[in-house]
């Protein structure tokens, strides 16, 4: 019962499990200071500006390389490289994640349902609800990517309209964007498959396996694990769908080919 309360004041941004760590690391914060102005004394060549405290980074480790979106945005990259497409065509992947990941090669078109006002080298930045396919769009590319991105549509999380179909609606748009024999690159997370509202879907393997089939070759599976650990193009047993590779809350990343 903790757990969940917790997970929803983190939801509307109370973190309270947060707050009281930091709380503990006060008394260090201020022996730092104290040490510092001693040695300051009385020079002002860097006088003391408002305070910043960053209370629990001393105890953390230099970077984090693990997780759902450290592991697809990196992977997909790589296999957007390796591929080299004519045209590529992103939708409502993490900007400051995969689609900087693949604009420090390559230009990238970038569409989202919010407005994205920046101006990126490499990046165009095009604003739709692709549940509504836009008929310029058809047989358009030769690949697309979608990455932690088509389980929101339709839950109104980002202003979208509410469609339970929404997800549905978006990967046949996508398969009518693509050109034949075009790549997709989806990721969705995976585990008994739910909606968590107004958060996102999760989707069983068994379910996602037997829906995209219908219009698309599965070339590939790669799996991040409940733990953050990224297994690379696995093996693809009836054990692997059915248990959802023992993930609850996991993320299943997808190398498709229009069929």
């Amino acid at each position: 019962m903790f757990r969940r309360i917790e997970e929803i004041l983190q939801s509307i941004g109370l973190d309270i499990v947060k707050v009281l760590k930091n709380l503990t690391d006060l008394p260090h914060y201020f022996r730092k200071y104290k040490t510092l102005k001693a040695q300051k004394g009385k020079d002002n060549l860097f006088p003391f500006g408002k305070w910043y405290p960053r209370l629990r980074e001393w105890k953390e480790q230099g970077g984090v390389a693990s997780g759902h979106y450290f592991h697809q945005d990196l992977f997909v990259a790589q296999q957007i490289c390796k591929h080299n497409p004519k045209r590529h065509i992103d939708i409502g992947s993490l900007v400051d994640g995969f689609v900087a990941h693949v604009a420090a090669f390559r230009e990238i078109e970038v569409w989202d349902i919010r407005a994205i006002d920046s101006k990126v080298h490499n990046m165009r930045f095009y604003q739709a609800d692709l549940m509504q396919l836009p008929k310029e769009l058809i047989a358009s590319t030769d690949s697309i990517s979608s990455l932690h991105a088509i389980e929101h549509f339709g839950l109104g999380r980002y202003g979208d309209p509410i469609d339970y179909d929404g997800y549905k609606k978006a990967i046949e748009n996508i398969h009518a964007i693509l050109q034949d024999k075009g790549r997709f690159y989806f990721s969705v997370p995976i585990g008994p498959q739910r909606i968590e509202y107004n958060a996102h879907r999760v989707f069983s393997l068994s379910y996602l396996f037997e829906y995209l089939s219908s219009y698309f070759e599965i070339e590939h599976l790669s799996i991040v694990d409940d733990n953050g650990d990224f297994h690379k193009q696995v093996q693809i047993t009836n054990e692997v769908i059915t248990n959802n590779y023992g993930c609850h809350y996991g993320c299943g990343i997808f190398e498709l080919i229009k069929k």
